[in-house]
């Protein structure tokens, strides 16, 4: 703290507990990194309160294409909600590709990438409290993993792919 303090004008303002809409808590060696709030914040303006919560994020057995034929009537709220969830990925890595996903479709957003969006509000109804862990590590080894699937992409015939990387436990990337 003190060589920062040294090259940049800072306030130490005590703890941290809350933070640009994510909720800090600390214990012993851990912090736990949630935006619960916001989530709810999301799944209010969608109209999804009392929606019946799902399993998993996406549904596995199809792959999302341009549909021209089906474009969503209301594009300015999927753009939006599409942003929100975008914000929300900080603290839940396992949205990330769905949510990557449905902004691939942000330009023409169709009805069954509103059906994508809304199975991802589904899956945060059940898992409101869910968040990002980090721990104090003795060891600072960098792992990564990644996956691949190849032609995966149904209108360009592109590959997609996904990657994590953790620093000692804790996911980083």
């Amino acid at each position: 703290m003190t060589i920062l303090a040294g090259e940049f004008a800072m306030k130490n303002l005590g703890s941290l507990s809350y933070f640009l809409g994510i909720s800090v808590t600390q214990t012993d060696d851990t912090l736990f990194l949630s935006q619960s709030a916001y989530k709810k914040d999301i799944i209010h303006p969608a109209g999804m309160d009392s929606c019946k919560p799902a399993a998993t994020p996406v549904d596995t057995q199809t792959k999302l294409g341009s549909v021209p034929d089906s474009l969503f009537n209301d594009p300015s709220a999927y753009r939006s909600l599409a942003g929100a969830l975008q914000y929300l990925t900080f603290t839940r890595p396992d949205i990330t590709y769905e949510v990557q996903q449905i902004c691939m479709h942000m330009h023409s957003p169709c009805l069954p990438h509103w059906n994508a969006l809304k199975r991802i509000i589904r899956y945060l109804q059940g898992t409101v409290d869910y968040g990002l862990h980090l721990h104090s590590s003795s060891t600072l080894s960098i792992r990564a993993y990644t996956d691949a699937d190849w032609v995966g992409c149904p209108d360009t015939r592109r590959s997609t792919s996904g990657y994590c990387v953790y620093l000692g436990d804790n996911l980083v990337s």
